[in-house]
């Protein structure tokens, strides 16, 4: 997962306490479009369909997580994420999100700017700021 790619076997673990495994049946809408977001989902299990404005959105090799803008950005949704079959997934919230990093400078660090360079920061604060 390219968002963790960069971090330490510590760091990771540090991660691994604030996930929650969830399943999630088949059929249903995990993340709608144009709500609030609040947390990430890593799929582990399972398949799953992206809408976008109703249309179905091809998924690129590698895109098995969603919500990261939330973990940032109280930006809407982009996209609806529905389960078409039964999925595991690890989610981890924003709020215990942000109290990790802010008790890791070093690992706040090195996510921002792994973000930065996918993009992601931009897109994230273009949302907030054209509010």
């Amino acid at each position: 997962m390219w968002l963790f790619e960069d971090c330490s076997k510590r760091e990771l673990a540090m991660i691994a306490t604030i996930a929650n495994e969830v399943d999630i049946p088949a059929g249903e809408a995990f993340i709608r479009e144009g709500e609030p977001g609040r947390e990430f989902f890593a799929v582990c299990e399972g398949t799953v369909e992206v809408r976008k404005s109703g249309r179905k959105v091809p998924m690129k090799g590698g895109s098995e997580f969603f919500g990261e803008i939330a973990l940032i950005s109280s930006a809407p949704r982009t996209a609806t994420v529905a389960a078409v079959s039964r999925v595991k997934a690890l989610v981890i919230n924003e709020p215990d999100f942000t109290r990790l990093l802010l008790s890791s400078p070093h690992l706040q660090l090195k996510l921002l700017r792994t973000l930065a360079e996918r993009g992601v920061l931009a897109f994230a604060w273009g949302t907030v700021f054209a509010r």
